[in-house]
């Protein structure tokens, strides 16, 4: 009879290997928020410190929506690829979650985005401070706060600014709903990631212009607050009246109303499988995987 394996047999690889799931979907939404910051923030970093040499809006709308392809690609087999508290907040709401998780979700969100922020202004850093003679500014041709943070256009009041987070979170959960409804067209597993970058792009390419199209409360928040503890001062805050709110609570309020429009109006009202049918799948099938995402 052979003695059990010991810690001393086990690899390196299996040593390092977490047994909590949570802990899994933690690190996952952690490392998927960042590279969405590092990535698509930093797009929008090439092209103003360029002035546009290197990019412009056509840049950064694609950019911004690679880098949530890309960071779904590295998490959604793990914790689903939310990267987006606002999603992370309709999938509980609507049963697709456990409400335990959301804190520790969003928790680590929040935390990649800000990580993922510091990281991009050291890369940055050269750029940015020669880029207005050392100065961080908020507003005007030089200001470089909103590579990091959307700020509202100067003609939108804060009614408009909500229902513009509102609607584009609204639309952008509506999509993800439909995409990764099994009894829906469906889109193939590999390619689901593909046709969320689609989405943002068309979302950002006709719903950007007010505010810059957030969606996200991690994606706006935390840039936002490290831009006010690493030189730009709090100001950051309070620039556009008091604008910083409105990301963080417009994309809650869009994803209950975006999810609520798609279960009302198309969900419930699919045909029931046949019974025979339902068993069989059930018998001979493995549950299909569903992704739950954004940006």
């Amino acid at each position: 009879m052979q003695p059990e394996k010991g810690e001393k047999g086990k690899s390196f690889k299996q040593r390092l290997a977490l047994k909590s799931s949570l802990m899994k979907e933690i690190l996952a939404e952690f490392l998927g928020t960042f590279i969405m910051i590092v990535l698509g923030c930093g797009s929008v970093a090439q092209a103003i410190l360029s002035r546009g040499v290197f990019g412009g809006i056509v840049t950064i709308n694609i950019g911004f929506a690679m880098a949530v392809v890309m960071a779904i690609y590295v998490t959604a087999g793990i914790s689903g690829g939310h990267i987006n508290p606002a999603v992370s907040f309709a999938m509980c709401l609507f049963g697709r979650m456990k409400w335990f998780k959301f804190p520790f979700y969003v928790g680590s969100q929040f935390l990649g985005a800000f990580v993922g922020a510091a990281t991009l202004f050291g890369i940055y850093y050269d750029g940015i401070m020669s880029f207005a003679g050392g100065k961080l500014l908020i507003t005007g041709e030089n200001a470089t706060a909103h590579i990091f943070a959307t700020y509202p256009a100067p003609y939108l009041s804060l009614v408009n600014a909500f229902a513009d987070q509102v609607l584009a979170t609204t639309f952008l959960l509506i999509v993800v709903f439909a995409i990764f409804d099994s009894r829906n067209v469906g889109v193939p597993q590999s390619l689901q990631p593909i046709v969320i970058g689609l989405l943002i792009v068309v979302i950002a390419s006709s719903l950007g212009l007010n505010s810059g199209c957030a969606m996200n409360p991690a994606r706006d928040l935390s840039p936002r607050l490290f831009t006010a503890l690493a030189g730009w001062g709090f100001e950051v805050f309070t620039a556009g009246n008091n604008f910083w709110w409105i990301p963080v609570v417009g994309p809650l309020v869009g994803a209950a109303i975006g999810g609520f429009i798609y279960v009302l109006l198309i969900e419930i009202h699919h045909p029931d499988p046949e019974p025979e049918f339902k068993a069989e799948q059930s018998e001979d099938k493995p549950e299909k995987y569903e992704l739950s995402v954004i940006m």
